[in-house]
């Protein structure tokens, strides 16, 4: 039986860097819900970042659970309406403690992730990235795609 003390101490010894998924796969404000759903059924992910349309910047996050929300409603929404998630984010050099801290306070499973040096996006880590660490098991983010 592993001691649960061990679990916290490799999410404190575990940089973000190391097990985030490299890349964010983004859509406009306006998109369409057919156009988001596109791109997570397209690419096999579980979320898309909405960008500001001047500069980039990340305004929301749609997970593949507020697609199907927004499905079952039936409305022609927008990106920006259909993202639940606010764009929380945390620093590439943070360790998975601290990001799972963020996760479990905002009830979140997908947070952008930032160059510690710039702030600018550079990815995003995954609730499933910190389970997988949890267990011990290898990160699937070293293909480099957002799941």
């Amino acid at each position: 039986m592993t001691n649960s003390n061990n679990r916290v101490s490799d999410l404190v010894h575990v940089r973000v860097s190391d097990c985030m998924h490299h890349g964010i796969l983004s859509c406009p404000p306006d998109a369409p819900l057919a156009q988001v759903a596109a791109i997570i059924a397209g690419r096999g992910v579980h979320a898309v970042v909405v960008t500001d349309d001047h500069r980039g910047r990340p305004v929301g996050v749609v997970s593949d659970l507020d697609v199907v929300a927004a499905a079952v409603d039936g409305s022609d929404l927008t990106a920006r309406q259909i993202a639940a998630t606010e764009p929380l984010s945390v620093s590439s050099d943070e360790s998975l403690h601290r990001a799972a801290q963020v996760m479990a306070e905002h009830r979140v499973a997908h947070l952008i992730v930032v160059d510690a040096a710039g702030g600018y996006p550079v990815g995003v880590l995954a609730a499933s990235d910190i389970a997988a660490v949890s267990a011990g098991a290898p990160s699937e983010a070293s293909g480099g795609e957002i799941r």
